[in-house]
């Protein structure tokens, strides 16, 4: 007997739907994609609360429109998940208007990783899900869709200047391991391997800066 409450072909036309709700956001959510990755590389001034405010738009929109308004239609659990990605739409807005963060490009390992995690969400995770037969309309778009989300979070906050609170990347890293594993091990989403990963790597290598940063 299937325990789980949805298929995945039912998960993807989910995907169909709401990406066609709402096109053309996902033309503004690759721009501003871009820019918060040219921020964190060559920063301007105010560029990291810039930066911030994007993604607490994103995680905010993924919050309400992804998981309240669609994603709750085939999965009740959608409903904490609608609560957790606006708390941390909440707490990048927080950050962003009272917090004194810059980004400080380093070319070492955190550094190149972040701009990795931040590529790979913008052009290989939909490149993944196009070879696994997952494309247009049935993607997961950048900005507005949780996975990709989440694994440009973690490269936003491993360029940020001096030691990131772990907290912020708490709920990213709780995604990555309930939607990652559910997607990956009970949907065979290929793609969502990244985001399982991504996450376990993303937030070893976060509390591996601080640690480098407290004994420095």
């Amino acid at each position: 007997m299937r325990s789980f409450p949805f298929t995945a072909d039912v998960y993807f036309s989910l995907f169909e739907t709401y990406n066609s709700a709402i096109w053309p956001a996902q033309l503004v959510a690759y721009g501003l994609g871009i820019v918060a990755l040219v921020l964190a590389v060559r920063p301007l001034a105010a560029g990291a609360r810039i930066v911030l405010a994007m993604l607490s738009a994103f995680w905010l929109w993924n919050g309400i429109a992804y998981h309240l308004m669609y994603f709750f239609q085939i999965n009740f659990a959608a409903l904490g998940f609608a609560v957790l990605f606006a708390l941390q739409g909440v707490l990048f807005a927080a950050m962003a208007i009272g917090g004194r963060r810059d980004f400080r490009f380093q070319p070492d390992l955190i550094g190149w990783s972040g701009v990795l995690f931040c590529l790979f969400a913008l052009v290989g995770y939909p490149l993944l899900g196009w070879i696994a037969g997952h494309g247009w309309p049935r993607a997961a778009a950048f900005g507005l869709a949780p996975a990709p989300t989440a694994i440009f979070t973690f490269g936003v906050l491993m360029m940020l200047e001096g030691r990131v609170p772990l907290y912020l990347a708490v709920i990213p890293l709780l995604w990555s391991l309930a939607g990652g594993s559910a997607a990956v091990f009970l949907l065979r989403v290929p793609e969502d391997w990244s985001l399982l990963l991504g996450g376990i790597v993303g937030f070893g290598l976060l509390v591996w800066k601080r640690r480098q940063q407290s004994t420095s």
